[in-house]
């Protein structure tokens, strides 16, 4: 599944002037694709790179995490191939690619279920869209566990765990639980990973945490998630796709223009029944399921 921002032309590879082919030991030609972006997409990125260098041997992938926004400004400064973005492109960040002469295209390559994250000694059983925005929005009045009904004892002060403003997942969630115009509270753990969060919670007793499904482990406890009102939905694959877990949300890379040569066909590849079940397997909901 893509979407075409807007396409003036299809760019050849060599207009991209990215694509690096070399001699390998025995003297054939190799072709390397720069991926960067999505902390929350680089697990999976990486796995698919591995598998593809064994099915395409002339073609090695080489990814690289830093951020949705951080892949996102290295396609438009034309130092990459592929951005990985777990939130869509901002209208300015498309204005700045089209100044350069980049024209952006969105693939979207999978969905994931966004978890909320707390201690396993933590009894809440459920959280509202409302209590997440209590939580961590600015004007928020949830500081402590028992604000919301919560009985933490000692660990009563609530740990705001989150991601840094460079990070797609960070963008989500304050789009979705705080509005797009909502601003986070001060005074969070703003971390640069989707995994530091998830073992920061985990080390943390009156912690919560955000951050995709994918790094959920057994030391951790996940929350179901509901709008005011609604049955609470637990995040998983089934969930996300179906469409009943209130914080789920596209998984997308970016290229310059419709993709061409190799890059078309590592695109091709990766929404294949087999790049497909390797982002399955990773523990994110395929397209071929939307």
């Amino acid at each position: 599944m893509k979407t075409a921002i807007t396409i003036t032309a299809t760019l050849s590879l060599t207009a991209l002037g990215l694509l690096s082919c070399g001699g390998s030991a025995n003297g054939a030609s190799r072709t390397s694709i720069k991926n960067k972006g999505s902390d929350t997409l680089v697990t999976v990125a990486q796995a698919w790179a591995e598998e593809y260098s064994q099915v395409a041997g002339g073609t090695v992938v080489t990814v690289t995490g830093g951020g949705s926004g951080t892949g996102i400004n290295a396609m438009i400064n034309g130092t990459v191939d592929i951005a990985n973005a777990s939130r869509k492109m901002k209208a300015s960040e498309v204005e700045t690619a089209r100044a350069a002469g980049i024209e952006p295209v969105e693939h979207i390559v999978g969905f994931d279920a966004l978890a909320v994250y707390v201690h396993p000694d933590n009894p809440i059983e459920s959280i509202t869209l409302e209590q997440l925005a209590q939580i961590y929005g600015e004007d928020g009045e949830a500081t402590k566990w028992s604000d919301l009904g919560v009985d933490m004892g000692d660990n009563d002060e609530i740990v705001r765990v989150s991601r840094q403003n460079n990070s797609g997942t960070y963008v989500y969630f304050r789009n979705t639980v705080l509005g797009k115009q909502g601003r986070y509270k001060l005074g969070s753990l703003d971390l640069h990973g989707s995994k530091d969060v998830v073992e920061l919670v985990e080390k943390t007793a009156s912690a919560i945490g955000y951050s995709g499904l994918a790094y959920a482990n057994e030391h951790v406890k996940l929350v179901p998630v509901s709008v005011q009102g609604m049955p609470a939905v637990m995040p998983s694959v089934e969930t996300a796709v179906d469409g009943t877990y209130p914080i789920a949300r596209p998984l997308m890379m970016y290229t310059n223009g419709e993709p061409a040569g190799p890059i078309k066909a590592y695109m091709d590849w990766i929404l294949s029944p087999k790049g497909q079940a390797i982002i399955m397997k990773k523990g994110y909901a395929p397209v071929s399921n939307h």
